[in-house]
């Protein structure tokens, strides 16, 4: 998803820049990391809430099929 910004340059036209998103927000990272801690927590498996995180991070920075 691009983000577009609005600009005024220094002659006073109006430019749009275009940002690219290269990987998940921590707020999409926050709430899979949610969705595994509950999972786990369901199936009485052990484990932390960074390794929660760092699947999180994994699995959405894994390329989609």
């Amino acid at each position: 998803m691009a983000v577009k910004k609005t600009t005024k340059a220094a002659t006073g036209k109006t430019r749009k820049a275009t940002a690219s998103k290269k990987g998940p927000s921590h707020e999409e990272i926050r709430k899979k990391a949610e969705e595994i801690y509950y999972d786990r927590i369901a199936r009485g498996a052990d484990g932390t809430a960074e390794d929660d995180w760092h699947l999180a991070e994994k699995l959405l920075k894994a390329p989609k099929k």
